[in-house]
């Protein structure tokens, strides 16, 4: 095994990526999980009765090498795809899926962490919540099924692993492979960055003149100004097709089987524990708890933000007609006059904000807003990473280190789309204890010239700060056990810091103090700036009801009994909400990754709209004080949410902060909505 991928010598703790190569995984994860399931017979087979420390500590750190092992491995896969990469994926997935059958539903490890659970009462808090989540856990996963329900749990399972893995695959394929050349008198309504980036896509492929990839920090903004109707609708068909079977792959990229076996396995999975059908499952350990609470949420929003959608409709449609074309408003006008209306009723032209929406000059201000709220200093890592063009820092307060940031902002061909937040290491305090390693990952568009700016959209600054909201929640966490770490939350909390800090973005005194012109440093001009907040609410119909489609369709997925036909399922869900035909959902079936790329957000995609209740109240908390920085409130923000992880649950967490649950007119008044 090479030793770099389980003890990491890089700077501050970092794994060596230039001494590691694709040859390097397969024998360390074969020898990291044999040391794996050894560990955790050791913890079975104990002859000692059970306790706390034998069993349940013990099995904290029983994967700790086959961990460090993956983290690296997925990390790499997700930001610089092979051949080789996809191939070992497609290999590990079903193994780790076996290992995690065994380990979960070992009647052995059943009966020790039953009878640890059962002695809690003398255990110190955190003890106690890790013990009663592994016993959750536990059960959830099958171990007080009888035999041969635990066996069929495992071929699930295993089953399950597979065929997520193929649809992310099949996913990035179709990204990939695909790329539309627009000619030069086809340029027309394009600003100068957006040909600069469009040609920096065609070198980047080998390619002359200037291309048009799936990548969404470039084809939105083509959508956005380009006059050439026929060009907007192939290039948005084949950003809809991903996945379908129409798609650059063809039909060896269809996930529509995948989709629907996906579907029938998880309600069988859920029907083997006593559960009505998969919804029921995945909500019994979220904040909503229930369907019928999250679809509570869901419609009490859906109305606002449909009318307010029909009502913008009627608008663009009128443009589309003075512009000569008959026939209705598709899908691929929606965001050109949309963009033309904002620029209309708002005196606001995007393009005039570009120049002072640099990576650096965001990334300034993300770092500004963290050391105001928490305190956070940042110095520049110089480390071997895996590509030139990604960054790492130094984050301490004090004399203390907080973590090692990681940020690979660029998208590359080889690079799974969106964007997220991932650990190479998560804190914990055994032992010597350790601070998390956080990695965000973002896909905008490159410098069109080496060394040169990086410009964001207003919607790319949202997501940076968004993906650093996350990583807080891992930098501050302050727990001893890793299980309960940083982001090991409910699913329908974890969005709250994100989106939390996506507000400092909006607020006049960060964009005066980063938001300066690439070469000339003057601040974004005041009158500007606030002509751009009010027009960052105007689309606010179109998003929202293009999100709660995803949402609700997910949810219609999960629950009762499964779709045979999923794309007629997710017809009937739209045609019952009278959904606008010229919106689509944020994320077809085909390419929902969030749902069908593993079980994270299956049944959970109302999550980000759950948190978002919760993040603008968070809002507001800050802003009743009279100081968007207040320092008390950050303080308590951090005690009771951001360093406790998941160390107990949720409405607690939020209760301890807030002292009363929120509704949703703080919500819908931050979306223009009310």
């Amino acid at each position: 095994m090479n030793p770099q991928l389980t003890r990491w010598t890089g700077p501050e703790g970092l794994p060596r990526f230039d001494l590691i190569h694709d040859t390097d995984f397969a024998p360390a994860f074969d020898q990291a999980l044999a040391a794996a399931e050894a560990a955790n017979e050791a913890i079975a087979a104990n002859p000692d009765a059970p306790d706390f420390a034998n069993t349940i500590a013990a099995m904290e750190t029983a994967d700790e090498d086959l961990n460090r092992v993956l983290s690296v491995f997925y990390t790499l896969a997700g930001v610089d795809s092979n051949d080789v990469r996809q191939a070992l994926q497609r290999d590990f997935a079903p193994r780790l899926a076996e290992y995690g059958s065994r380990i979960s539903m070992d009647p052995r490890l059943y009966a020790r962490v039953r009878a640890v659970a059962a002695a809690a009462d003398g255990l110190s808090p955190e003890d106690r919540r890790i013990t009663e989540l592994a016993l959750r856990d536990l059960t959830r996963a099958g171990a007080g099924l009888d035999e041969a329900g635990r066996a069929r749990m495992a071929q699930i399972r295993a089953r399950l692993a597979v065929l997520t893995t193929e649809f992310t695959q099949n996913v990035l394929t179709d990204e990939r492979d695909f790329v539309l050349s627009v000619a030069d008198d086809a340029l027309a309504g394009l600003p100068d960055w957006l040909v600069r980036a469009m040609r920096a896509a065609a070198r980047e492929r080998g390619m002359t003149g200037q291309v048009v990839t799936l990548n969404r920090s470039l084809i939105v903004p083509f959508l956005e100004h380009a006059q050439d109707r026929a060009l907007r609708e192939t290039a948005f068909r084949a950003w809809t097709a991903r996945g379908s079977g129409s798609g650059a792959g063809g039909a060896a990229t269809d996930n529509l089987p995948l989709v629907s076996e996906i579907l029938a396995l998880r309600h069988e999975r859920a029907q083997l524990l006593g559960y009505a059908d998969f919804a029921g499952y995945k909500l019994e350990t979220q904040m909503a708890a229930t369907p019928d609470r999250v679809r509570d949420l869901l419609s009490q929003v859906w109305t606002a933000a449909r009318a307010r959608a029909l009502s913008d409709q009627q608008v663009l449609a009128q443009m589309l007609h003075e512009d000569g074309v008959n026939g209705p408003l598709e899908a691929w006008d929606w965001r050109l006059y949309a963009e033309r209306h904002r620029a209309r009723a708002h005196d606001f032209d995007a393009d005039d904000v570009a120049p002072y929406l640099t990576l650096d000059a965001m990334l300034g201000a993300v770092f500004d807003v963290a050391h105001r709220l928490f305190g956070l200093e940042f110095q520049p890592l110089e480390a071997p990473l895996w590509a030139p063009d990604v960054r790492a820092w130094r984050i301490t307060r004090g004399d203390q280190l907080m973590a090692v940031f990681v940020g690979d902002y660029f998208a590359r061909p080889s690079k799974r789309s969106g964007a997220w937040c991932s650990a190479l290491q998560m804190q914990h305090k055994i032992g010597d204890g350790q601070r998390p390693i956080v990695v965000n990952v973002c896909n905008f568009t490159p410098p069109d010239q080496p060394g040169g700016p990086a410009f964001l959209s207003w919607d790319d600054a949202r997501t940076l700060f968004h993906e650093f909201g996350h990583a807080t929640h891992h930098i501050l966490s302050d727990v001893t056990w890793p299980s309960i770490s940083g982001t090991s939350v409910a699913q329908d909390f974890v969005e709250l810091p994100s989106q939390l800090y996506e507000h400092w973005l909006e607020q006049p005194a960060v964009l005066d103090a980063h938001a300066r012109h690439h070469e000339t440093g003057d601040a974004l001009p005041a009158d500007l700036r606030d002509r751009m907040l009010a027009a960052g609410k105007a689309g606010a119909g179109f998003s929202t009801v293009e999100y709660l489609e995803s949402a609700l369709v997910d949810l219609a997925f999960h629950e009762g009994a499964p779709a045979s036909d999923p794309m007629a399922r997710q017809a009937d869900v739209l045609t019952a909400l009278e959904a606008p035909d010229a919106i689509p959902m944020r994320h077809a079936t085909p390419h929902f990754a969030h749902v069908f790329a593993g079980d994270s957000y299956a049944a959970g995609y109302y999550s980000y709209m759950w948190s978002e209740v919760m993040d603008a109240d968070a809002c507001a908390a800050f802003a009743e004080t009279g100081d968007i920085f207040d320092p008390a409130t950050a303080r308590r923000l951090e005690e009771t949410i951001l360093s406790k992880g998941g160390s107990a649950p949720a409405d607690q967490l939020w209760m301890a902060f807030r002292g009363r649950m929120p509704g949703v007119d703080a919500l819908l008044k931050g979306r223009g909505l009310d």
